[in-house]
């Protein structure tokens, strides 16, 4: 009820800015051609008595006369002229009060929604809060934070989320914080180790490999911090080391662990051979599949490295069969099943000239699902 008394009053004041202009009284001109003619009169008038042709007194009686006249028309066309305008002004008056709020509520009716119930303020406040943005609550937070910067409850909120948006110098940071104000553990080391790492463009640096040992030190089984121990060591050249890393890691995993077939991947692409157990099957595409109950950030480090590292590998020395079967595998795990199929014709077209490869590649590519 009350939005409709705001826009009828509104509508009130829009027709009074249009009728107030109207209503206020004008000057108006009499007909000018109706007045030149009798000034044309007088003049005639006044040199006929300077030529002698008519008395003086008669000459008096016809510019009173004429004088007359132009007052009788001087009045008579202010009325004629106020007549109209006020018939205009009326019109106008019409068409203010109602064409314009019935023209608006033909819009309304049109593309309004005049049947939509009230929405209640709860629901309001809930509306707003889902479609916040990300980065006005990251915003929100950031801004409590500097008021309360030893609210380490807070910084676990935030770390996370700022390393999913990208921003790793700031997760860094905030990872920090969390140590600083909540104590030290393996996981929280490693998660700064990460965020170090994905800041150098995936380079596992001097500062990351610190906090990936001190993970190490708090627990010994940290499976983040051991498997990026790893690719320090391979990054450093030092193969060896990064072999008897993933080695060790395989040996005392679980044969259900999720991270296994990530890590036999990266053996594999180190040079190391993966042996097979009886209770621990060969990565197989479930095996792989199962990596997806990693945490987002575990899984874009880990797997998109490992398969960028597999993808160049392969570019460079094409002739691994098995290293061109764990790439489609692996794209297909990741939904890139476009990829997966352009990673299959490059092996095709590598091997077109080697039968037997050939024939290994089409058979475990049917195997994979998607065609030879």
């Amino acid at each position: 009820m009350a939005l409709w008394f705001v826009l009828g009053l509104m509508t009130a004041l829009a027709a009074f800015a249009v009728l107030w202009p109207l209503s206020r009284g004008g000057k108006f001109s009499p007909s000018g051609s109706e007045l030149a003619v009798y000034r044309d009169q007088l003049a005639e008038v006044d040199r006929d008595a300077m030529a002698g042709l008519i008395a003086s007194p008669d000459a008096e009686a016809a510019r009173v006369e004429i004088g007359r006249r132009m007052i009788a028309a001087s009045e008579a066309a202010p009325e004629t002229s106020s007549s109209v305008h006020i018939t205009a002004r009326r019109a106008v008056a019409v068409v203010a009060l109602a064409g314009l709020p019935a023209l608006a509520a033909g819009l309304y009716l049109t593309f309004g929604s005049p049947s939509l119930g009230d929405f209640p303020l709860a629901e309001r406040q809930r509306a707003e809060i889902s479609t916040a943005s990300l980065d006005r609550l990251v915003g929100q937070v950031e801004a409590h934070l500097e008021k309360n910067p030893s609210d380490a409850r807070g910084w676990e909120v935030l770390a996370p989320v700022l390393f999913k948006l990208g921003r790793y110098e700031d997760a860094a940071k905030a990872f920090r914080n969390i140590i600083a104000y909540k104590g030290e553990s393996a996981s929280r080391h490693a998660d700064l180790g990460e965020a170090l790492s994905a800041a150098a463009g995936g380079v596992i640096s001097a500062d990351a490999k610190k906090e990936f040992e001190r993970a190490v030190a708090l627990d010994n089984q940290d499976i983040k911090s051991r498997y990026f121990l790893g690719v320090a060591a391979d990054q450093d050249g030092r193969t060896d080391d990064a072999r008897k890393i993933w080695q060790a890691m395989l040996d005392s995993a679980p044969a259900d662990a999720p991270w296994r077939p990530l890590v036999q991947a990266a053996l594999s692409q180190a040079g190391g051979s993966v042996a097979q157990r009886n209770d621990a099957p060969g990565p197989t595409a479930d095996d792989i599949a199962a990596a997806k109950d990693l945490n987002e950030t575990d899984r874009n480090v880990m797997v998109r490295g490992m398969v960028d590292r597999l993808a160049t590998r392969l570019k460079q020395d094409g002739n691994d069969v098995q290293g061109w079967l764990r790439l489609v595998r692996a794209y297909m795990v990741l939904g890139e099943n476009e990829t997966a199929r352009q990673a299959v014709s490059d092996a095709q077209r590598i091997f077109e000239k080697d039968e037997q490869r050939l024939r290994e590649l089409n058979d475990g590519v049917k195997q994979l699902g998607i065609g030879g």
